[in-house]
């Protein structure tokens, strides 16, 4: 009986841990990416560029504002 318990408590600890972890990894990646965007202005030019624009400093200022529209509207799904 008290090996069965012991057997118990160690699958229930690896499950809670397993669940813990998950959620803590979660938050501190949706942290790092709040505060470090994956995509700045100058990717965007270097894009842009890329793809034969000449990329506008309005351009610019307007597609980082809908990506960030974008950011906040997917967040509030979750």
């Amino acid at each position: 009986m008290n090996i069965w318990l012991s057997i118990g408590l160690i699958i229930l600890a690896l499950v809670g841990g397993a669940v813990g972890g998950y959620f803590l990894a979660r938050k501190t990646m949706m942290d790092y990416f709040k505060k470090n965007p994956p995509v700045n202005e100058d990717m965007l030019r270097m894009l842009m560029m890329q793809m034969g624009q000449k990329p506008s400093e309005k351009k610019i200022k307007q597609m980082m504002a809908s990506m960030q529209v974008q950011t906040e509207k997917a967040n509030k799904k979750k």
